[in-house]
């Protein structure tokens, strides 16, 4: 019989608690006995109403996300409270939870490789290498290279085909005096606006993460030279790596335990229009 215990165990070992954010909290299990057994896991990339009935409706017994749950503090789980009515449902169904955030995206075959491998990236390495003492795989984003060279646009479309589908889509930007070619690319699951300068240090072409904001992204395409811009939703940058966890699972509980792979999309925007493109004075 394997438990939860058994589980968690697993992907502690694979996505260390010692390569977390010191600022990352709710990572590991949420709620759940580590004693009770495990036939079935949903993965999904947020844990929320829709994948925690999901969990139900596919008989799991363990949710594994990347977001935590408990990220922020809270002084109540009642079930009244919308964390706690999560809590609360998921402990009534019989279903644990756990996450594995940060560490996750620092990992050997974490988030990042993960993300790297669905857009055909080689040669894979850290973007920002972990501290001294860890692997010299470890490290937050990646940089690696594509097969053949590509335009701007093509490259853009790439990722487009390659991830999830979203309201935001994908977004391209070039510095002023690129060349418009990218073969050389750097990669940050989630919100990676801290790692600009590390990407454009690194003499990559182009640089693929989310969250980039009108001041932080402007500012710094002003840079002639800096590498194109390319941003992703952060779910769709971060859904990659849930197969990665389900192929963990498989080789380490063969026939014992089953996963599936949520396909729900739990990025919050949900409409999109353009608009006109005239000059809007």
């Amino acid at each position: 019989m394997v438990t939860v215990g058994d589980v968690v165990e697993v992907l502690e070992t694979a996505y260390p608690v010692r390569l977390a954010e010191k600022w990352d909290s709710g990572i590991g299990l949420t709620c759940g006995d580590r004693d009770e057994p495990v036939t079935r896991v949903l993965l999904a990339v947020d844990v929320d109403p829709a994948t925690v009935e999901e969990a139900v409706a596919v008989g799991a017994h363990l949710l594994v996300t990347h977001h935590p749950l408990l990220f922020r503090a809270v002084q109540s789980v009642a079930a009244d409270t919308p964390r706690g009515a999560l809590v609360h449902r998921m402990v009534r169904a019989g279903i644990a939870h756990f996450a594995a955030h940060t560490n996750a995206d620092r990992a050997v075959g974490g988030v990042n490789d993960a993300l790297a491998e669905a857009l055909g990236l080689l040669d894979l390495r850290p973007l920002d290498p972990a501290a001294d003492g860890a692997s010299p795989a470890e490290g937050l984003g990646r940089i690696g290279r594509l097969p053949q060279p590509m335009t701007l646009a093509e490259f853009a479309e790439h990722v487009a085909t390659a991830l999830p589908g979203t309201a935001g889509g994908v977004r391209a930007a070039a510095a002023a005096g690129s060349t418009g070619t990218v073969e050389r690319v750097a990669v940050c699951g989630g919100a990676g606006s801290s790692l600009l300068p590390v990407a454009a240090a690194a003499g990559v072409d182009v640089f693929v993460t989310s969250e980039l904001s009108h001041h932080v992204a402007g500012e710094y395409l002003a840079v002639s030279g800096n590498p194109a811009l390319v941003e992703i939703a952060h779910f769709a940058g971060e859904w990659p790596w849930l197969n990665t966890v389900a192929a963990v699972l498989g080789e380490s509980f063969p026939g014992s335990v089953a996963t599936t792979v949520s396909t729900l999309r739990t990025d919050p925007w949900l409409l999109r229009r353009s608009g006109s493109d005239d000059d809007p004075r």
